[in-house]
């Protein structure tokens, strides 16, 4: 299965702190916020959806494409995907800077984040359907990015019928109904998680049972406590895997989008959707281990092991 990864691709600043969102807010005075707080740490790094992606799919053995637009202060960035395995062929340079997110996690793993959209408001001039004649299995991963260019790409999968995983993530605030909702109609795969469940029924006015039932598959992740799905071969009934628990977990940045390629990579192979949803909980776990988004190293022999422990049976690869 070839694997088409439209999504941001950006400069990631990753702050924490050792207190609360819910300490500081004052929920009489939401109409006037004005907040500071001390950061413990500060980390830039490589980042972005797609670049997450693409960065632990190809640790795992896979030669994923990147459909993106970054700036001319990404090229180093490009180039290490490239190195380790990613197909950057289709990159796109914009003469404006690379994408910028930055994001603040309290001690609860609560987390707030900007994005400056920068090179991603380029986006448009990337396309699926150059995939059209094209006889391989395809899968299009339509990630967080430009609004504009996610609502097109959407129609390209739909007319071309290239399968299509949906990940609106953060941009389900920005996407319009119309869109929203095409994109639903349009994917074989649905990923998101608790908080954009609960967003994409508000932007949408379709409750839960309905946006799980427009999908093949839907996938809501629940960080450390896994992940529910719904599949249409079992009549969209709610399943449940646990996740990994780990000792010392670090920084839940980057986890989800791990989570994805885990399961990208698994869904790829054609394996089961519960293992591979177990699959996807394990790679998340290594994410977490580490700051940043793509600071994690992905070893089988670890990998294996860690599967084995957390769900009492032995992963074949």
């Amino acid at each position: 299965m070839k694997i088409i990864l439209s999504g941001s691709v950006a400069i990631d600043q990753i702050m924490s702190f050792t207190g609360s969102f819910q300490e500081l807010i004052q929920k009489e005075h939401l109409d006037k916020i004005s907040l500071s707080v001390l950061v413990q740490n500060l980390i830039r790094s490589n980042g972005g959806t797609a670049g997450n992606i693409a960065y632990s799919l190809a640790l795992l053995g896979e030669r994923p494409i990147l459909l993106a637009s970054v700036g001319a202060d990404a090229k180093n960035y490009i180039d290490h995907l490239n190195k380790i395995g990613v197909n950057t062929n289709l990159v796109h340079f914009s003469q404006l800077p690379t994408a910028t997110f930055n994001v603040l996690t309290d001690r609860e793993e609560n987390q707030i984040g900007s994005f400056y959209e920068g090179a991603m408001s380029d986006a448009n001039s990337l396309n699926f359907s150059q995939f059209t004649d094209e006889k391989e299995d395809i899968l299009a991963v339509i990630s967080a990015h430009n609004p504009e260019a996610m609502g097109k790409q959407v129609q390209e999968c739909k007319s071309s019928d290239i399968k299509l995983l949906y990940d609106p993530g953060q941009q389900i605030a920005n996407l319009n109904s119309e869109d929203l909702v095409n994109g639903l109609k349009a994917a074989s795969i649905l990923i998101l998680n608790e908080y954009e469940m609960s967003l994409l029924k508000s932007k949408t006015k379709l409750d839960k049972q309905a946006i799980i039932t427009k999908t093949d598959l839907c996938i809501i992740t629940l960080g450390k406590n896994g992940a529910k799905f719904y599949e249409k071969t079992n009549s969209h009934k709610e399943q449940s895997i646990y996740g990994v628990n780990l000792e010392k977990p670090i920084d839940p940045t980057g986890a989800g989008d791990a989570f994805r390629a885990g399961f990208i990579y698994a869904y790829a192979k054609k394996w089961p959707i519960k293992k591979a949803i177990e699959f996807a909980c394990v790679i998340a776990s290594f994410a977490v281990e580490k700051n940043g988004t793509q600071n994690h190293k992905l070893n089988w022999l670890q990998i294996k092991k860690r599967y084995q422990e957390t769900y009492a049976k032995r992963l074949q690869n």
